[in-house]
């Protein structure tokens, strides 16, 4: 058996990362992991250095205990798990897909494990206040909420294409040279994806405005529309990334919102052509995998072994079928979601709006 090469190297660098959480709090934190460690890190993922160098690096930090792989036995202390799906319009091809993967998790940790697919966030949310649910896959704005509201924690996000995110980015025509920051889209015609898109209006909109370019007079989603009408010449929600980007090339609007790969996956090579990428102005985080605030640190461990092993080749397609993520990589809310969660939480009546996008039951 071995792990697929971009799931070993986010392993290693989410596990340093997690390691070396506790140590924050010392003033000599940040030199506990060396220099030439970082670096070989980073020449290892563009084959600058071979694995037996990098390696090299790896035990270093088990040495010196940075890395904490203690073997110690673990132990599950509760008689079964409830998992909860992110909800989708269709369900019940998601049902084949979601028995493999819960027959495969109660074999790895020896206990009844029942997934459920409820047509909605707000089930998954009370779920785990009220410890029905002890854990979920989620996509990153309804994580954050459910956090929030919670005290959930991610302890797992989703690796695709061998990224555990992408970069929002803002797009204009070539020969717009008026354009040439975030910022400078204030007082333009701009077209965002949706009102709930990652990409495409939370990271811009939220950045705009924890970074006092744009002041929203009001704590509900009227003040947050009051504030696009007031900041920019127009605004409009296209419902996707193909259809922003159109709107962008028809001359329609100055601005479309969205993803950094968007033009090379909707259009053509000549379309292409006419857009250049202002600013990418950051990451938005991948799904994730959250668990109940209350489940013990031994059962939470067992269960993230057990899923981490979906990142073997034998049991790869139980994850691939299951949404298309490649892998499963160790993280924390902080690491993982971060910053991301300060823009849904300054963006005013957008967390309800985002559960509510996911409700199929409506």
């Amino acid at each position: 058996m071995k792990f697929k090469t971009t799931f070993v190297f986010f392993s290693i660098i989410a596990l340093i990362g997690v390691a070396a959480i506790p140590l924050a709090q010392n003033a000599d934190a940040e030199s506990l992991i060396p220099l030439w460690i970082k670096n070989n890190a980073g020449w290892w993922a563009d084959g600058s250095i071979d694995d037996t160098t990098f390696l090299t690096g790896i035990e270093f930090l088990v040495k010196n205990e940075i890395i904490n792989v203690s073997s110690e036995s673990k132990s599950i202390d509760v008689d079964k798990i409830t998992i909860g799906l992110i909800p989708v319009e269709k369900a019940n091809e998601l049902t084949s897909n979601a028995q493999a993967l819960e027959e495969f998790i109660e074999k790895k940790i020896g206990v009844d494990v029942e997934i459920v697919i409820p047509t909605n966030y707000e089930t998954i949310i009370e779920g785990m206040r009220f410890g029905h649910i002890d854990a979920a896959f989620m996509d990153t704005g309804p994580a954050w909420i459910t956090h929030q509201r919670t005290g959930a924690e991610v302890v797992l996000a989703e690796l695709v294409e061998g990224k555990v995110n992408y970069q929002a980015t803002v797009w204009t025509l070539v020969d717009n040279d008026s354009i040439n920051s975030l910022e400078d889209t204030i007082g333009k015609r701009v077209a965002f994806t949706s009102i709930t898109g990652s990409s495409g209006f939370v990271r811009p909109m939220g950045t705009l405005v924890t970074e006092g370019y744009i002041d929203i007079e009001g704590d509900d989603i009227v003040a947050l529309y009051s504030a696009l009408e007031n900041n920019f010449e127009s605004y409009t929600f296209t419902g996707g990334y193909k259809t922003a980007l159109k709107l962008l090339l028809e001359g329609k609007v100055d601005v479309a919102f969205g993803s950094d790969i968007a033009p090379k996956k909707y259009l053509d090579l000549n379309d292409q052509a006419k857009l250049r990428p202002v600013t990418t102005i950051g990451s938005v985080p991948s799904h994730v995998f959250i668990v109940n605030a209350n489940m013990s640190e031994s059962t939470k461990d067992v269960l993230v072994d057990a899923l981490i092993e979906l990142n073997y080749d034998e049991n790869n397609s139980i994850l691939m079928n299951l949404y298309g993520a490649e892998a499963l990589v160790p993280t924390t809310t902080t690491m993982h979601i971060g910053d991301f969660g300060t823009y849904i939480d300054v963006l005013t009546g957008l967390d309800q709006l985002i559960i509510d996008k996911y409700n199929k039951s409506k």
